[in-house]
């Protein structure tokens, strides 16, 4: 039970999904459904792991049990009820959810005040990471007895002919640049993805220039910066992530397709600024994530370290393969 409206935040879900579905009984493996709000359904419908995916309708929550989405949660009859909040900010709304959605089943969930008063087991943090994805498979111990996947996964992204064509055309080496953001403050500057896109250029890799809703001008600006890079055709999430997975390499700001390019397997240079990267990131190979705060407010910095990351990141590629 995750309602949060971010897609990333519903992909950072799916290593829970894996586990409960593959690690909570060998031979066995349970119904799994998973309640999300509306605007991120499209990040988990399909996904393998999953036997049913239910849009919460948060419409009159005041009435409990009688609430509309609830009364349809209640008829399931679930055993278990996992409340996928994390320990930093917990979410008493999800936890009355999970309470009202199970009332005679087990509910777990993260063990901090004041939530875990309404759970029937309350599980601590997970000693030695803090990585966010990591933790939500952690709540799911109690049932595993300790083994976990931590590894995000999508579906096999459902995509028509047109487009096919269009990944087939591409010629050579690719990289995708993803330069947007939900948040602009945590967006590294254009001119530091103009500098990545060179640097893939130098490296034998073509940019190809993603862009989401109102992003398309951020997009043009970019390739504007780096002649010889691509601006992509507007994407839908699944055709993003077929574009992600065939380029092989994605150089993002840390926002939804940051985790997308993850979980489709991609080599990703995450540039976080502003941000807990060792809380949102992914630090294993074949991934980097890179901490740019201190170069942006030193200024003129930011577009050679963000040059070098890119050739460097995109050469050890090269070097893993040969």
């Amino acid at each position: 039970m995750r309602p949060d409206n971010r897609v990333g935040e519903a992909l950072l879900t799916t290593p829970l999904l894996r586990t409960l579905k593959e690690l909570t009984r060998p031979g066995a493996p349970p119904s799994v459904h998973v309640l999300v709000h509306a605007k991120v359904a499209r990040a988990l419908a399909g996904h393998p792991s999953l036997d049913a995916l239910i849009s919460f309708d948060r419409r009159r929550l005041w009435l409990g049990p009688l609430a509309p989405g609830i009364r349809a949660l209640r008829r399931e009859r679930y055993d278990v009820v996992v409340d996928c909040a994390n320990w930093e900010a917990p979410s008493v709304t999800s936890a009355i959810v999970s309470r009202l959605a199970g009332p005679h089943a087990a509910v777990i969930g993260p063990q901090v005040w004041p939530v875990s008063l309404l759970h029937s087991i309350s599980v601590p943090a997970r000693v030695g990471t803090r990585r966010e994805a990591v933790q939500r498979a952690h709540l799911l111990t109690p049932l595993t007895g300790g083994p976990i996947i931590d590894a995000l996964s999508f579906r096999e992204p459902n995509i028509g002919e047109g487009f096919r064509t269009y990944l087939r055309e591409l010629q050579g080496p690719c990289a995708v640049l993803n330069p947007g953001g939900r948040l602009g403050e945590r967006r590294i500057p254009p001119e530091a993805f103009a500098a990545a896109a060179r640097a893939l250029l130098t490296a034998g890799r073509l940019p190809i220039i993603a862009w989401g809703p109102g992003e398309e001008l951020l997009a043009q600006t970019v390739a504007q910066g780096a002649p010889g890079a691509l601006v992509a055709p507007a994407t839908n999430l699944d055709e993003l992530a077929a574009l992600m997975r065939a380029a092989g390499l994605t150089v993002t700001n840390n926002t939804g397709p940051m985790h997308l390019s993850v979980a489709v397997g991609a080599p990703t240079l995450g540039l976080f600024l502003r941000m807990d990267m060792e809380r949102w990131g992914h630090p294993s190979a074949p991934h980097r994530m890179v901490d740019l705060t201190s170069d942006v407010l030193s200024g003129p910095g930011l577009e050679a370290r963000v040059f070098e990351e890119a050739r460097a990141f995109a050469l050890s590629l090269v070097e893993k393969t040969a």
